[in-house]
């Protein structure tokens, strides 16, 4: 088969798919040889050979055997240099077409993604007890052998690591296999994508795209809660990579039964996979963290010198938040090198009166609702439900109880969070804890136990 012949046949080819599909996917391949019943195309990119291979493949290959060649099947592959291409366009301008036809790089102009952070590797994550799990699944998964759980459902609070695992994870499968389509965006930019898409009414490329990836990250999931059409633009999707045996990383902020006004159907797709709970930092992994970003700024600021002690105050006092950690540590090496003194306890205390203000300790009814919860071996959602039975009540009273004694909440905002309920029967359950608690040994215990673990 000459030259000649692979462009009449392209111009057939055009009359089939249409000049849309044909200038993006078509025009860019390069006929190159026939071996062993084999035809040999050359394409800028794995991920526009792949592309074609899926959705026009068959079509070529039937029209090659229609003109008469002896070709069983069709092959595409990325040439080193593609001359023939450079030469029949020197000195192209970037023009729709031509953009559209040679993706450099698919991940960046067909479909952009967030950018990635080059300090979140998996070398600069520090593991303790309350990720070590989290981090052992990002690392199989980084792996990029079998998909062996799919998808992998990330969730925790905030600054706890999501987004720092993530982004490991897409830095060592671009390092593994380059040849991936490796994709990670959060919930809003998808979003943003769909609604374009329907704005500009190329929502059948927006599927084709989203489809074609090798492996989507998406962070932040809970935000197209309520949005139903976006969730089921994202419900197809992921049907479709699960389908293909591609590999899917979501990350929220909670577990996917918890979201609120997320589709049921998405939820049970959500929890098939491994999900994987970020526990908030527990004191040692905080020192671990504070320690590895004081070997950082020892480059950046030799010879200041760090007193005994700090590093154990931060780490007791700044819990909640990792970020707010890392940041209460910069300022501490930013403000000693500019004055030019040496960082101790007091000069921290002085430095940080603000951040240590804010992060004393305040217990919210979501974590005292989840540990109830985890406490009596019973579903967040049977805790905060309709049921009445006793198996369920009686922790939804002990909860209540506690969100009345360590919160500052009204009654009617607790009964709000536990399911929207009147304010009544959230004095009810309180009055009747307060009771219990003097008849029950049990239950005294319980509330106990509960208030040290939410002290903690």
């Amino acid at each position: 088969m000459t030259q000649e012949q692979w462009g009449q046949l392209r111009q057939s080819l055009l009359g089939m798919v249409g000049q849309n599909n044909f200038t993006n996917w078509i025009e860019p391949i390069e006929f190159s040889d026939i071996r062993d019943g084999v035809a040999i195309f050359n394409v800028p990119t794995s991920f526009l050979g792949n592309y074609v291979q899926q959705n026009f493949g068959d079509l070529i290959l039937h029209k090659l055997a229609h003109s008469g060649a002896q070709v069983r099947r069709v092959q595409f592959s990325v040439a080193a240099a593609s001359p023939a291409r450079a030469n029949a366009q020197p000195g192209a301008k970037p023009t729709a077409e031509t953009g559209t036809a040679q993706p450099a790089r698919p991940t960046a102009e067909l479909l952009p993604g967030a950018p990635l952070d080059g300090r979140f590797t998996f070398d600069t994550f520090v593991v303790g007890k309350p990720n070590e799990l989290a981090h052992a699944a990002a690392r199989r998964v980084a792996e990029g052998g079998p998909v062996t759980f799919n998808p992998l459902f990330l969730y925790g609070g905030v600054g706890l690591g999501k987004t720092h695992l993530m982004h490991a994870i897409a830095h060592e499968l671009s390092a593994r296999r380059p040849d991936l389509n490796v994709v990670y965006l959060s919930a809003e930019q998808f979003m943003y994508r769909f609604v374009q898409a329907l704005r500009d009414r190329r929502m059948m490329d927006f599927k084709q795209i989203f489809r074609a990836v090798d492996v989507l990250m998406v962070d932040d999931v809970q935000f197209i809660a309520g949005k139903d059409s976006t969730q089921e633009e994202f419900f197809h999707t992921f049907n479709a990579l699960v389908d293909q045996n591609k590999q899917i990383i979501i990350s929220a902020d909670r577990a996917p039964g918890e979201i609120k006004d997320l589709e049921d159907r998405i939820k049970s797709r959500l929890q098939c996979g491994l999900v994987v709970d970020l526990h908030p930092t527990d004191y040692e992994l905080r020192l671990g963290i504070l320690h590895s970003k004081v070997d950082q700024f020892s480059e950046q600021y030799p010879g200041l010198v760090l007193a005994d002690g700090v590093l154990e105050f931060l780490a007791h006092r700044i819990s909640t938040n990792v970020r707010v950690l890392e940041g209460a540590l910069t300022r501490l090496f930013a403000f000693a090198s500019l004055v030019g003194c040496e960082i101790t306890l007091d000069m921290t205390q002085d430095c940080l009166a603000d951040i240590l203000r804010a992060s004393e300790r305040k217990i919210t009814i979501e974590e005292i609702q989840r540990r109830v919860a985890e406490h009596y071996n019973i579903r967040l959602s049977d805790l905060l439900g309709p049921k009445r039975v006793r198996t369920y009540a009686r922790p939804r009273q002990v909860a209540m109880y506690l969100c009345k004694q360590l919160t500052s909440r009204s009654l009617p905002e607790i009964g709000r969070r536990f399911g929207g309920r009147d304010h009544t029967t959230v004095m009810h359950g309180v009055k009747r804890v307060e009771e219990l608690k003097v008849q029950d040994g049990q239950i005294a215990e319980d509330l106990e136990m509960l208030r040290r673990t939410l002290e903690a």
